[in-house]
């Protein structure tokens, strides 16, 4: 009986979710505002479930609604949309990039993005006998205080939002080399500001280091990080130079320009 209950359940679950998405795509393929009456003709649902319905998704501005009482899809959509956009064009340009450092290297080539108080894995080039003892997987996440790509993101905020950051999270340890002071971590972070590039120092993964440059787009705006990872033994300082001159061509073929230096 309960698991009679539970499949009911799922099943008006997703029957919801498929009624949301046939309105969505009804007012997407209308360039004018519709009315309630002209939804439910056009979904062929009782025009109370389209109302319904049509409330919860304006409470999370996927729809608005006019004055004139009629709906058009709401800036919600838009947000997300130039999140997925910005972040598949990321993807899609550094893809070369990526794997010209990991030919170059021999070594594990990241690519993630912030998400609130982490970092998102969205692309990597390795091979299987890099040796490597943990390798991320795409969509795997980090916190932003032990990852290099972390702490390059938490470089560009400022002091304030740095301390709300060790705030929240308490700068939760994972093994004896992660930094769990805030002294520590801003005086860190100075030092990324000054160098251009972060290291992570066996602070996530014993025996794992890395190095990470930002991608910056055409207006200026750090969006992604790019980084090496390799056993400890093997990075090299000497990859920094080709690391950042790569972050620097994704952001380039992304758009950006960099500033002129004063001479």
């Amino acid at each position: 009986m309960k698991s009679e209950t539970i499949t009911d359940n799922s099943k008006s679950s997703i029957q919801v979710i498929e009624r949301m998405m046939s309105l969505l795509d009804i007012l997407a393929g209308n360039p004018d505002p519709l009315c309630l009456k002209d939804i439910a003709a056009l979904s062929g649902l009782h025009p109370s479930t389209v109302h319904r319905i049509l409330g919860d998704m304006v409470h999370k501005h996927f729809v608005e609604h006019l004055e004139s009482g009629s709906y058009r899809l709401g800036l919600r959509l838009l947000e997300l949309g130039n999140i997925v956009k910005s972040r598949l064009d990321i993807r899609e340009t550094a893809v070369d990039f990526l794997r010209g450092l990991h030919k170059r290297t021999g070594e594990t080539i990241n690519l993630a993005v912030r998400q609130d108080d982490e970092i998102v894995y969205i692309d990597r080039s390795f091979s299987e006998c890099s040796g490597m003892q943990v390798v991320r997987a795409v969509g795997g996440r980090a916190p932003l205080h032990l990852t290099s790509t972390g702490k390059i993101f938490l470089s560009v905020d400022d002091r304030d939002a740095v301390r709300s950051y060790a705030e929240r999270t308490g700068l939760a340890k994972r093994n004896r080399n992660s930094i769990t002071d805030p002294a520590v971590l801003e005086n860190e972070l100075q030092l990324i500001r000054s160098n251009g590039y972060a290291r992570d120092e066996e602070e996530l993964e014993l025996g794992v280091r890395c190095m990470a440059a930002g991608i910056l787009d055409d207006s200026g705006k750090l969006i992604a990080g790019l980084s090496i990872s390799a056993p400890a033994e093997r990075l090299r300082d000497e990859w920094v130079d080709d690391l950042l001159k790569t972050a620097g061509r994704i952001s380039a073929a992304l758009g950006h320009v960099p500033p002129r230096r004063a001479t």
